[in-house]
């Protein structure tokens, strides 16, 4: 028996006629043209939006951002692999209408519209809170560490020139210092060619690597991600309420949004101040509940507070006063005099130290309620919704996670392409291609 057999090359065959014939009616390529052709690409801050009477005529930019929103959905971001697509992908034949754009007007139109990209993104969102995808009740905030263009030997390299160039100036004002004015210039040089100086490193799952913090905030209904940003931020600490009012504005500022975040976010501050707006952090809080010890001596729940006279009673009935406030950690600290401590009975079950500090929180109650928010159910509901978009993101969109562009307006530009091809993925997946198809073109 022989094999299957294929047609013969030089077998003349009737080719369709027409492309429109090879792209089914609920394929992906007319889902990307229906929302790129209902956009107002003028309004949304695209260069030559309308074509020029005069000059040499351009690439039409719906185009080029349809071919993007493609690349990124095929795991292809790079600009000479786009432009050898457009000459041997039947997809993108149909798509771009047999264009050929060279790879440098397809490089320039990424880097020039790092806005109009993040409102056509803004434009999809809103589009899917039409439809009923996005209730804006409940949404999910997290972070995750995407890797730099630039490298990890690079980055070292300049922060060793900043640590040199600081110590410099540390030793300028000592007479004894000898300074070699070549070697600062020649630092300063190198400091200031650097391609990527917002770049740093960061704690990733992988060790400590040149990277950015990428933060995504997804509405729990569908799983969309409608608001994101690319910070330098090492933690996710100070990210909670820039995060949560984007989200809100995002969804159609409810006079109630939901937002659940892990112990990364707890900040009593920023709590505070979404509660203020409307918004109520679900977020377990993160901090310590004894000081010293092994876990033997009394906790903290063990010492009652009395508002009244701004003390506390230790569990030996010892009255702990007030006795400063630390800036710097946000808390102000409570300790009976170490006279008291000393004769204590059950100082060995409270301190190894000569007395005992009990700190308060200044945001304390903020962080109580929004400790008290944060049940399992909810937390679960975080999982289910914020990690998977990451997973899809770093893995079937960007195919490793690191990012192409330099700097972090080419960080974020990529974050919105690939944040608009995810939703526009999801939303196919929950409609089907041929219900968005008609939605959008509605």
């Amino acid at each position: 028996m022989g094999y299957i057999q294929g047609e013969a090359r030089g077998q003349e065959t009737l080719f369709p006629l027409a492309l429109d014939d090879l792209i089914p009616a609920d394929h992906f390529c007319r889902v990307i043209d229906a929302f790129v052709a209902r956009l107002d690409l003028k309004a949304l801050g695209f260069e030559r939006a309308a074509a020029s009477e005069t000059g040499r005529p351009g690439y039409d930019p719906r185009d080029l951002l349809k071919l993007y929103l493609y690349g990124y959905l095929q795991q292809v971001r790079s600009s000479r692999r786009l432009e050898a697509e457009c000459q041997r992908n039947v997809e993108l034949m149909w798509l771009l209408g047999r264009l050929i754009p060279d790879h440098k007007s397809i490089s320039e139109f990424r880097r020039l519209h790092r806005e109009a990209v993040t409102a056509a993104g803004t434009e999809l969102v809103r589009f899917a809170r039409s439809v009923g995808l996005v209730r804006g009740e409940w949404v999910a905030i997290d972070g995750s560490k995407f890797q730099t263009a630039a490298s990890a030997r690079g980055v070292a390299e300049r922060e060793s020139v900043k640590r040199y160039l600081d110590a410099v100036d540390a030793g300028d004002s000592q007479d004894e210092a000898v300074i070699d004015p070549e070697a600062v210039s020649a630092a300063l040089k190198q400091l200031a060619s650097h391609l990527e100086p917002e770049a740093s490193f960061m704690r990733t799952a992988h060790g400590r690597a040149a990277a950015y913090n990428v933060q995504t905030a997804v509405d729990a209904e569908h799983a969309l991600i409608v608001a994101h940003e690319v910070t330098t931020e090492k933690n996710d600490t100070r990210c909670l309420l820039p995060m949560a009012e984007a989200a809100r504005k995002a969804v159609g500022d409810p006079s109630v949004l939901n937002v659940v975040a892990d112990a990364g976010y707890s900040n009593g501050a920023q709590a505070e101040a979404c509660e203020a707006h409307g918004i109520l952090p679900h977020v377990p809080a993160q901090r310590g509940v004894n000081n010293k010890g092994d876990g033997t001596l009394f906790d903290r729940s063990q010492f009652h507070y009395d508002a009244s006279s701004d003390t506390f009673r230790c569990p030996a009935g010892q009255k702990m006063t007030r006795k400063g406030l630390q800036k710097n950690r946000h808390r102000v600290a409570y300790t009976a005099s170490q006279t008291a401590c000393g004769a204590c009975a059950l100082k060995n079950l409270c301190t190894a130290s000569p007395q005992r500090y009990v700190y308060v929180h200044l945001h304390d109650e903020a962080l109580k309620r929004m400790n008290q928010r944060a049940t399992p159910a909810v937390m679960r509901l975080r999982r289910c919704t914020v990690e998977h978009p990451f997973a899809t993101l770093k893995y079937r969109i960007f195919g490793h996670p690191r990012f192409l562009l330099r700097g972090l307006a080419g960080a974020k530009t990529e974050i919105s392409l690939a944040s608009m091809a995810y939703n526009l993925k999801r939303m196919i997946n929950v409609l089907g291609g041929q219900k968005l198809i008609t939605a959008l073109q509605s």
